[in-house]
């Protein structure tokens, strides 16, 4: 087959939120429609770049990279790994990092995943990370898909980090959250950067994008 730009798209942003769905990459990769979307993947599958496998009852099947789709693009050959009582998280953080993408207008470059940032800082280092950051206007922004509470410390320890380290901290909680959403909004007295958003809202947003 011959590569044109658009799959070499596909392959870095599959590598670097490590999975994603099919109607991730449409959006991701700028497809008009699904069905254009759905024949390309199938034609890099047959290439042997990518693959998929159904991991989760109830979620459609994700879609990876392989040893050659790696190779290709440069990539750590190591095979990620996909943790399946996370998946429900990773795929609302693909969600929402389109989300921020099609609401203002963003370039994909403006957005750098967990897995990058521990790319950049190194592996030995396992503090903890916000989901993805966004580096626009000489602003850094972090974002931190919250699907169930931390123990109460922890949780302000990353929340005053955030604080320190970035000017604005966005919060996806889902509506049934409302534990995790009172913590937030008790902690914004003290940490005023804090911006809550309905993870709902952005999958409607992003369900419905054109």
């Amino acid at each position: 087959m011959i590569l044109v730009e658009r799959d070499y798209c596909i392959l870095r942003e599959i590598e670097r939120f490590r999975f994603v769905l099919s109607r991730h990459i449409k959006l991701l990769a700028d497809f008009d429609g699904q069905r254009a979307c759905d024949r390309r993947i199938k034609i890099l599958i047959e290439a042997g770049y990518i693959d998929r496998k159904k991991v989760l009852y109830g979620v459609p099947s994700v879609y990876y990279l392989t040893h050659k789709g790696k190779m290709l693009i440069g990539a750590n050959k190591r095979q990620d790994k996909i943790r399946v009582e996370k998946i429900p998280h990773d795929i609302a953080v693909v969600e929402t990092a389109i989300y921020f993408m099609k609401k203002n207008n963003m370039s994909l470059d403006e957005i750098i995943t967990e897995k990058q940032i521990n790319s950049i800082s190194g592996f030995g280092d396992r503090k903890h990370q916000p989901d993805f950051i966004i580096e626009r206007d000489n602003k850094k922004t972090c974002v931190e898909i919250e699907l169930s509470l931390k123990e109460k410390t922890r949780f302000e320890k990353i929340v005053e980090e955030n604080y320190l380290s970035y000017d604005t901290q966005y919060w996806i909680v889902s509506k049934t959250g409302l534990k995790i959403k009172k913590t937030l909004e008790s902690l914004s007295v003290k940490y005023q950067n804090i911006e809550i958003i309905e993870l709902e809202g952005v999958q409607d947003f992003v369900k419905f994008d054109k």
